[in-house]
């Protein structure tokens, strides 16, 4: 894959590096609610109290790896502008300066995506205890979609207006979610999750100048 030999670029570093201290600082949150909470439940009598608080301490170590991506992209959101740049230098220097959305508005959109994830990713949680199969496999589907929807649009609007950029991902969806999926399989993987939001806006960098020649204007235009 073209993303992973340009992982020594300075431009990839900071993200990663700041992505994953925010990320673990979040789970370090997490983990003390948690901690806080469980003490409550098994401070109580019966074996409800028991059952409660085993199946909680369950739920946290599920919640802490599912949710470990989406706090890492709210945190890397706001650095990843920088790595689509350094992608766009190296493979496709005779691009024009990138006059889509600003840093401000792809961080939003990162913080957007993130939350989704997050939301959707707790309505599941649950499910995965029951159902592991089924839980597990949706908790996949909606990184695969989430990763492959979010990150794709938001490498597009920094060279096209949002309208243009929807229609875009609606257009190359089936590619677009192959490539989410591989990166839902890597989020599951632990440190190599910490590379899914630099590899992911590269990969979709790619995707975006080399599926549609409409998206790249040094070869649409020649």
């Amino acid at each position: 894959m073209t993303a992973f030999r340009q992982l020594p670029d300075p431009a990839f570093r900071q993200p990663v590096l700041l992505g994953a201290a925010g990320a673990l600082a979040g789970l370090l949150a997490i983990g003390a609610l948690a901690s806080w909470g469980l003490g409550h439940l098994a401070a109580g009598t019966g074996w409800f109290a028991g059952v409660a608080a085993a199946a909680g301490g369950v739920l946290v170590v599920f919640a802490a790896w599912w949710l470990f991506v989406p706090m890492l992209l709210a945190i890397s959101g706001l650095f990843l502008d920088g790595v689509a740049a350094a992608v766009e230098r190296r493979h496709y220097p005779a691009l024009p300066p990138a006059a889509g959305a600003s840093t401000a508005g792809q961080a939003w959109s990162g913080f957007v995506l993130a939350a989704k994830m997050a939301g959707l990713t707790l309505i599941l949680l649950p499910l995965s205890l029951v159902l592991p199969m089924i839980g597990t496999l949706g908790l996949w589907g909606v990184a695969a979609i989430g990763l492959g929807e979010g990150l794709f649009e938001g490498v597009a609007l920094r060279r096209m207006d949002r309208a243009a950029a929807e229609a875009l991902r609606r257009r190359r969806r089936s590619a677009i979610w192959g490539l989410g999926g591989a990166l839902a399989a890597m989020a599951a993987v632990p440190l190599l999750n910490l590379l899914v939001p630099v590899l992911g806006t590269a990969a979709m960098t790619h995707l975006l100048h080399r599926v549609d020649p409409a998206a790249n204007p040094a070869k649409s235009g020649g």
